[in-house]
C-alpha cells in the first residue's frame, strides 16, 4: 500500500485462498469462549473507590474561579472536535453568546487527555481533522500525531473565538429544565448554576475511561495508571519526547491490547525491564507506513479537496454497493471495499442482488483477515506466541490497528505476552502482580489500557448524574426503551436540548465528518429559534414517534454480523447490538442520504415537526 496521499489507483490487495465453513467455524468458537454473561457490568466505572484513576487533570492548574450564576444562549458541554465544530458553526450562524464546558484545562477533548507514548490518529489527518480547508491548515504527516492534533484543537478554539467564554476544570453533574425560566440549570462540581437557554451535548464517545471489574485493584501495592492519564513522572520522559527510562528496574504490565496498547506497548517493551502484556483479544494488526505529507501535493489541492477525500474514505468503509472510481485512501481501511471492486469491475460489473453481495463481501472478509494472519506469523518469531497475536473475527469487528513496532515488540526477550481469553480472563490481582491462568506474574506496575465507556448505560456514558426535562422528567428513563429522537439531534420534552454522535442520524466512516454534518444542523435550529424569537424548541411528540418508525424501518445495523463478531465496544460485549451500541440507531440509506434529508429540511424553512415557543409566552404542550 502506497503512503503517498496523491496515490489515487492502489489496485486490489493480494489475499490468500481460505476454507470458509472451517473458518466460520473458528471464529465461532473464538467469540463464544470470550462471552461473558455480565457484559459491560464486567467493567468499573472510574468514581468512588477507582476516582484516582481519573480525578485529577495533571496538565493544568485546578480551577480557582469563584462559582458562576450567569445567562447565556448556549452551553455546550465538550470542548473536543464535536464540541469546537458546533460552538464554531454557531459563531458563523449569528449566535455569539456562547460558552463550551469541559472537565480539561483546554479544548481537545480525547486530544487533551490521551498523552501516552506514540499517541497517533489511526485513520488519515487529510480525512480525520475537521475544516482543514477553512482552517488553512495542512496536516505535517499523513497519520498525525497527538500533539499536532491536540494543538490543531486550540487553533480552533482561537479560529472561532471559544477561549474566552470557555469554562475549564469543570465538571457538569446536572442539567434541569426550569418552564417558568425557559432555562437551563447547569450544575457543576463548582457549584456553578449557569441559565442556558440551550443545551447541546458534546461528550464524544471515548470522554470517561473504564477498569476491568477484576477482584483485588485496589489490594495491588505497586504503581498503577490508565493510559488516559499517563505517569510520566513514574515511566520517565514526556509526551514531546517519550524516553521511558525510569523503567529500567520495572517489572510492567499492561492490561488491554486495543488501539490505545498498539500505540505505548512498543515503547514499554523498548524500556522496561520486563513487560507482560495480558491479552483477551487480538486486535487486527497492520502496516502504517507514515510519511511526511508531500509539500507538492498539498500545494497542488483544489478547493473541495477535503469533502472529496472524506467522501472517498466513507464509500471505502461503509459503502459496499457505491462504486468509487480510485481509491484516494489505499490503506487497510478501504482494502475490503476495494478488493471487492476489482473483483466485480474483473467480472464486467454483474448486477448483484443483496445476498450475493454480502457473500462476496464475507468470502474477500476471510481473506483479507487471513492475509493478516499469515503477516502476524511473518513477523513474530515464536510460533507460539504469534499464534496468539492472531485475529479470528471478521473485519472492523474490533477496530483495526495499524503499526509498524508493535508485532515486533513480542521478539524481545524482555516481553512476555499472556493470553486471557477464556471466561475467566485475568482472575485476580494481588499486592504484588497479576493472577492468569493459575499462574501470579509479578509486576511493579499495571498499565491499564481498557478504553472508555462506550458501551455502557447512558449515564455512565454521559457521566452526568441528573438530566431532567419538562415536568422533572429524567432523560435516561425517556430513553429505557431505546432512543427516542428527532434527526437523532433533538428530544420532545426536553425544549432546547441537542445531541451529537451516534443517536438515530447518519453514520460516517469520518466520526468529524458527522459532527460537522450536526453542528450545522443544530446551528440552523438555535439560529432559527432565536431569529424567531423562540425561547424554546423541541420536536412534536408525532414528530418524534415518526422519525423513531423511520429509523426502525430502516436501521442500517447488521444485527447478524455483529452478533458473530467476537466480544468487544462494537457489540456490546456480545449482548444485543440493537440498543445503545457504540453506532446507536443509525439511518439506514446511509450518511449522505441523511444529509440530503435534513438539508432539503431546512430548504423548506418551516421548521416541520419542530415547537416554537416565543421569548414572553406560556410554556405549554
Amino acid at each position: 500500500m502506497n503512503a503517498n496521499p496523491n496515490f489515487t489507483s492502489c489496485g486490489s490487495t493480494d489475499t490468500p485462498d481460505i476454507d470458509l465453513a472451517a473458518l466460520r467455524e473458528k471464529y465461532r468458537l473464538e467469540a463464544e469462549k470470550r462471552k461473558r454473561p455480565e457484559g459491560f457490568a464486567q467493567y468499573l466505572e472510574t468514581t468512588g473507590d477507582y476516582e484516582e484513576y481519573f480525578d485529577h487533570d495533571p496538565y493544568s492548574p485546578p480551577r480557582t474561579s469563584p462559582p458562576l450564576s450567569d445567562e447565556i444562549d448556549v452551553v455546550v458541554l465538550g470542548g473536543g472536535f464535536a464540541g469546537l465544530n458546533v460552538a464554531g458553526r454557531l459563531k458563523q450562524a449569528g449566535v455569539g453568546n456562547v460558552r463550551i464546558i469541559d472537565r480539561a484545562g483546554d479544548f481537545g477533548g480525547t486530544w487533551y487527555w490521551n498523552r501516552y507514548p506514540g499517541v497517533q490518529c489511526d485513520v488519515e489527518a487529510y480525512s480525520y481533522l475537521p475544516l482543514l480547508e477553512e482552517m488553512g491548515y495542512m496536516p505535517r504527516d499523513r497519520y498525525s500525531y497527538g500533539p499536532e492534533i491536540f494543538e490543531y484543537c486550540q487553533q480552533m478554539g482561537r479560529h472561532f473565538g471559544l477561549y474566552e467564554h470557555a469554562l475549564f476544570g469543570t465538571v457538569v453533574n446536572a442539567l434541569r429544565w426550569d418552564a417558568g425560566l425557559g432555562r437551563w440549570h447547569v450544575g457543576t462540581s463548582h457549584g456553578d448554576d449557569i441559565r442556558a437557554r440551550y443545551i447541546v451535548m458534546c461528550p464524544g464517545p471515548l470522554n470517561r475511561p473504564k477498569l476491568p471489574g477484576t477482584p483485588g485493584i485496589k489490594d495491588f501495592k505497586g504503581h498503577s495508571f490508565h493510559t488516559t492519564l499517563w505517569d510520566y513522572d513514574y515511566t520517565g520522559g514526556d509526551w514531546l519526547n517519550p524516553v521511558l527510562d525510569k523503567l529500567a528496574d520495572k517489572r510492567v504490565a499492561v492490561i488491554g491490547t486495543g488501539a490505545t496498547a498498539i500505540q505505548c506497548v512498543p515503547f514499554l517493551g523498548q524500556y522496561a525491564k520486563h513487560l507482560t502484556v495480558f491479552q483477551r483479544t487480538p486486535s487486527y494488526i497492520d502496516d502504517r507506513g507514515n510519511m511526511p505529507t508531500d509539500p507538492q501535493w498539498a500545494k497542488a489541492v483544489k478547493p473541495g479537496w477535503q469533502a472529496e477525500r472524506m467522501k472517498n474514505f466513507h464509500i471505502g468503509i461503509n459503502e459496499v454497493f457505491d462504486r468509487a472510481d480510485v481509491d484516494l485512501i489505499c490503506d487497510g481501511w478501504s482494502e475490503l471495499n476495494r478488493n471487492i471492486q476489482a473483483k466485480r469491475e474483473a467480472e464486467g460489473w454483474p448486477e448483484l442482488s443483496f445476498e450475493q453481495l454480502m457473500e462476496l463481501r464475507e468470502v474477500e472478509d476471510y481473506r483479507a483477515m487471513e492475509r493478516i494472519r499469515q503477516r502476524v506469523g511473518s513477523i513474530v518469531k515464536d510460533q507460539a506466541t504469534a499464534d496468539i497475536l492472531k485475529p479470528w473475527y471478521r473485519f472492523l469487528c474490533k477496530r483495526p490497528c495499524f503499526n509498524d513496532d508493535y508485532l515486533p515488540t513480542f521478539n524481545r526477550p524482555n516481553v512476555t505476552l499472556v493470553d486471557v481469553s477464556d471466561a475467566r480472563g485475568i482472575e485476580r490481582i494481588t499486592q504484588g502482580g497479576i493472577v492468569a491462568g493459575g499462574i501470579e506474574y509479578p509486576v511493579d506496575c499495571i498499565v491499564y489500557s481498557t478504553g472508555f465507556e462506550t458501551t455502557t448505560d447512558m449515564r455512565r456514558r454521559y457521566g452526568i448524574d441528573v438530566i431532567e426535562g419538562r415536568g422533572g422528567l429524567s432523560l435516561y428513563e425517556y430513553w429505557s426503551e431505546g432512543f427516542r429522537t428527532l434527526h437523532g439531534m433533538s428530544v420532545h420534552n426536553f425544549p432546547g436540548l441537542f445531541f451529537t454522535g451516534w443517536i438515530q442520524g447518519g453514520v460516517s466512516g469520518s466520526t468529524t465528518l458527522m459532527y460537522d454534518q450536526q453542528g450545522n444542523h443544530i446551528s440552523y435550529l438555535i439560529g432559527e429559534a432565536l431569529k424567531r424569537g423562540g425561547a424554546t424548541i423541541e420536536p412534536s411528540a408525532e414528530a418524534e414517534a415518526a422519525w423513531v418508525k423511520t429509523i426502525k424501518e430502516n436501521l442500517l445495523l447488521d444485527v447478524p454480523f455483529w452478533e458473530s463478531c467476537t466480544p468487544g465496544y462494537n457489540n456490546n460485549e456480545g449482548l444485543a447490538v440493537t440498543r445503545y451500541t457504540i453506532f446507536g440507531e443509525p439511518y439506514g440509506p446511509g450518511y449522505y442520504a441523511f444529509n440530503d434529508l435534513i438539508r432539503e429540511w431546512r430548504d423548506k424553512g418551516d421548521m416541520a415537526g419542530m415547537m416554537l415557543v416565543g421569548a414572553g409566552q406560556i410554556e405549554g404542550v
